[in-house]
């Protein structure tokens, strides 16, 4: 599977699962523009994609604005002539319980995750549509998009619009041979790290050993290359017909997760009323509920954290 020829930009990769992304594309043979708002971070991105014999080119700008993404397309184009990918993956989180979190907390999160999304796909569409090769439109997802997460209003908001943007893309940008796709990772990264169920896992990645099985398989927790691999597929002709999905990926484990669809359909002549519903409800309703949050197995006694 080569990417030979290509150009991506991947925002948010001045480390973490970002960093992964564009050293995995530039290892398939893509000339990649790393951004974050660090510019030490981005200089070393690029000097290690570099130091491996691939091509890169740094954008130190936040991703929301619309300039910032009109700057990493004219980027591409300037730098490598051409733009054929985009990875989403740029992101903050500003954690709190529904009624203690600001204005300014749910801004900052929605403005970068789902707006900086927009912005960025907007602008690369544009260009891809306008050049006529098609293209790949990859978004990073969250498990926090699909199911919740306490105390993340805003970071679900923003990955639940994601997918539906996606999936609108999908249809709108079928016809110039552009896939869009969402990839939900599961990986030790620094918004893992500090969550106590993943700390074996986080320190095995951390001190260079080899990650539990448990985390692997049982969980699907694995470290960033495991999610690389599926973006650079997704990046890549062998996914052209690969559309409108989103896919999650961790450890061992790759899911494809459902679009939402009715789990129980019921008529009543005449539509429900508050009685009908009333009376209904326990019998033939109930049981059809949707189950909220991310359901993880019990934590094995050697991997719980040791109390004080």
């Amino acid at each position: 599977m080569s990417l030979d020829g290509k150009v991506a930009i991947v925002t948010g990769s001045g480390r973490g699962l970002g960093l992964a992304y564009a050293r995995e594309l530039a290892r398939r043979g893509a000339s990649v523009v790393v951004n974050d708002i660090d510019a030490r971070a981005t200089a070393d991105a690029v000097a290690a994609i570099e130091a491996s014999g691939g091509r890169a080119v740094a954008v130190t700008a936040p991703v929301g604005p619309t300039e910032t993404a009109k700057e990493l397309v004219s980027t591409a184009v300037a730098h490598f002539g051409r733009l054929d990918i985009l990875v989403t993956n740029a992101g903050v989180l500003r954690d709190t319980v529904l009624w203690k979190m600001t204005d300014d907390d749910f801004d900052t999160v929605v403005d970068v995750h789902l707006r900086g999304t927009f912005t960025c796909v907007r602008e690369a569409v544009q260009h891809m549509r306008q050049a006529g090769g098609g293209g790949r439109i990859i978004c990073i997802g969250s498990p926090t998009g699909q199911r919740g997460t306490f105390g993340q209003t805003n970071y679900a908001a923003a990955k639940a619009g994601i997918v539906g943007m996606v999936r609108t893309w999908a249809l709108e940008l079928k016809r110039a041979g552009i896939t869009a796709n969402t990839v939900v990772p599961v990986a030790a990264t620094a918004m893992t790290a500090t969550v106590p169920y993943f700390a074996a896992a986080v320190r095995a990645e951390a001190d260079g050993e080899p990650m539990p099985a448990f985390f692997r398989h049982d969980l699907g927790f694995g470290t960033a290359a495991d999610v690389a691999g599926l973006v650079a597929f997704l990046a890549s002709d062998a996914a052209a017909q690969v559309t409108g999905q989103v896919l999650g990926v961790g450890g061992d484990r790759l899911q494809i997760w459902t679009h939402p669809e009715a789990a129980l359909t019921a008529y009543r002549e005449g539509g429900w009323t508050y009685d009908a519903l009333r009376e209904a409800w326990p019998t033939t309703f109930d049981g059809a509920a949707q189950s909220v949050g991310e359901r993880f197995p019990e934590l094995p006694v050697r991997f719980q954290p040791a109390t004080p």
